[in-house]
């Protein structure tokens, strides 16, 4: 009996394919000049800006009365001359002082708190029993007690500003802690970290997120509180920042000025906003893929 012979399957010649370029696409093609701005944020940002200070120009031409609307022009006017006298200088160095000392023993006791909160029972009822009383009391509010407590003085700015800081701040950063996988916090049990290290090596990178979010509310808040607060403390004490400042101008009909003043705080909360916790982002979450 023979042995079948085994045929080999026929080979198929090799062969390559260029692949037809997409009709209608042309990849080398420059995009155009509109199309290219319009992809520019800053420059989308300054038109904006534009278009509202020529409304702005518009309406106070229009209601022609500097002590109900000054133009923008006037407006800038004594605003450089503010920053040239050092007047405005010299007030927002007094504000920023305080408010950077409020801040920053808030976001510390805030930190605190949700670092307790999530690693013990207890530390989470407090700071759900604390969040549902505090956080929906205007900081404002506290300012008579403040003054009964601390007297006219820093101590009474210092504790309204923990006080708009801490529960915004607390609350973001405890929702962002939450929202880690557990993977990530099982990874941290098996490499044994415990207590602050497992929070500071696998929570607060996780949820960096959720932790620059309340930075920014706690900021925010912080800044528009200070400001009404030294309008108080000026119709007090006669000294203070620029909530001092708008308010003195004001009783003086300045309101070039006051509007200078009103100009200061958000030139102040602009750069704030894109130069520090922009940047902040843009380093940490962004390279590290957290967020898009």
């Amino acid at each position: 009996m023979s042995t079948p012979h085994l045929i080999a399957p026929p080979v198929r010649p090799e062969y390559e394919v260029t692949p037809a370029a997409p009709v209608g696409i042309e990849h080398d093609a420059p995009l155009p000049l509109a199309k290219r701005l319009a992809d520019r944020a800053w420059l989308r940002k300054t038109m904006i800006a534009l278009v509202l200070i020529a409304l702005w120009e518009i309406a106070a031409r229009a209601v022609d009365n500097d002590l109900l609307l000054p133009t923008f022009s006037a407006t800038f006017v004594a605003f450089v001359q503010g920053i040239a006298s050092g007047e405005l200088i010299e007030k927002i160095g007094i504000s920023m002082s305080v408010l950077l000392r409020g801040y920053a023993l808030g976001a510390a006791l805030a930190f605190a708190l949700t670092s307790l909160a999530v690693s013990t029972r207890i530390g989470r009822d407090i700071l759900s029993m604390l969040t549902a009383m505090f956080n929906p009391l205007p900081s404002i509010a506290l300012l008579p007690l403040a003054l009964l407590w601390f007297g006219l003085g820093t101590g009474s700015l210092l504790f309204v500003l923990v006080h708009s800081v801490l529960w915004p701040l607390a609350l973001n950063t405890y929702a962002g802690f939450q929202a880690v996988p557990s993977t990530l916090r099982m990874t941290g049990r098996n490499y044994g970290l415990n207590g602050m290290r497992h929070v500071m090596l696998i929570l607060v990178p996780a949820a960096l997120p959720s932790i620059l979010a309340g930075l920014r509310v706690g900021w925010a808040f912080a800044w528009r509180t200070l400001i009404a607060a030294e309008l108080v403390f000026g119709a007090s004490s006669g000294k203070g920042g620029l909530g001092w400042y708008i308010f003195q101008n004001r009783n003086e009909l300045y309101t070039d000025r006051v509007f200078a003043g009103l100009a200061a705080v958000i030139v102040i909360g602009l750069a704030v906003e894109h130069l520090v916790f922009d940047t902040v982002e843009r380093v940490t979450v962004r390279r590290w893929g957290v967020q898009q």
